[in-house]
């Protein structure tokens, strides 16, 4: 599943999945643009993949900020070429019951974890048209398909993004481009790494493989998706959630 040759651009690079999506594609030979907020910790990435053979950039970037997404796109096109595959995988949290939640909770994960995904998706179509060849991956969640108490801003969100996977799969397949989503269930990441061990033990509980997913089962999951083995799959949801939800 080799993508030498081929450029990728993933947001939320700088940690987690994204940092573990990053370095998988790399290995697998493309030209990795990483993009986050924390630029420190995205030039430590770059200089991982340098150092093990591979070619990266790193871009600041606030996915929530139209015109950054829009600089950062067109900085990467002028540096590398193109845009082959664009991963979506910038997300935050902001969990509170319904009741409590504030506004300005309910809009900033909107606007990181959905309305980003679109940003980043527009800007990056006309490269990918061009060369009538691309592959869009949007990190979704399992919470995104069934819910989660606490959670009604996250789960709207990645539940948004499983539709926008949807429409944009019909929009663009004519052209050889892919859109798909990557739905992680319980994963082991700095987002996680906060919540208690009697959580994490009844979560486990739910999970039939009877453990814990790490950031490299999503990578996995991500890198099929890219590679031209997948490519009669589009507007699919792949679940990699140890089968804490199924069907």
């Amino acid at each position: 599943m080799s993508l030498s040759g081929r450029v990728a651009l993933v947001t939320g690079a700088s940690q987690g999945i994204g940092r573990t999506c990053a370095l998988k594609l790399a290995v697998r030979g493309a030209t990795v643009a990483v993009a986050a907020r924390n630029q420190e910790k995205l030039n430590e990435l770059v200089q991982e993949v340098t150092a093990a053979g591979g070619i990266a950039a790193a871009y600041a970037l606030d996915v929530g900020d139209e015109e950054q997404v829009k600089a950062t796109v067109k900085a990467v096109i002028a540096q590398f070429g193109k845009i082959d595959i664009l991963v979506n995988n910038a997300g935050i949290t902001r969990d509170q019951l319904v009741m409590r939640m504030k506004r300005a909770d309910w809009d900033a994960v909107l606007q990181t974890n959905l309305t980003s995904a679109y940003l980043c998706i527009q800007a990056v179509i006309p490269s990918m048209l061009k060369q009538r060849w691309g592959r869009i991956i949007n990190i979704a969640s399992v919470f995104g398909q069934m819910g989660q108490a606490g959670q009604a801003n996250y789960a709207a969100s990645k539940a948004g993004l499983i539709g926008l996977t949807m429409a944009i799969a019909r929009e663009v397949g004519s052209r050889n481009i892919t859109c798909n989503a990557v739905a992680p269930g319980f994963i082991e990441t700095a987002m996680t790494a906060v919540l208690s061990g009697e959580f994490k033990q009844a979560a486990v509980k739910q999970i039939p493989l009877g453990r814990v997913g790490s950031p490299e089962d999503v990578a996995g999951a991500v890198a099929f998706l890219t590679s031209d083995d997948a490519s009669y799959i589009t507007g699919h949801v792949l679940s990699v959630n140890g089968g804490m939800l199924m069907g």
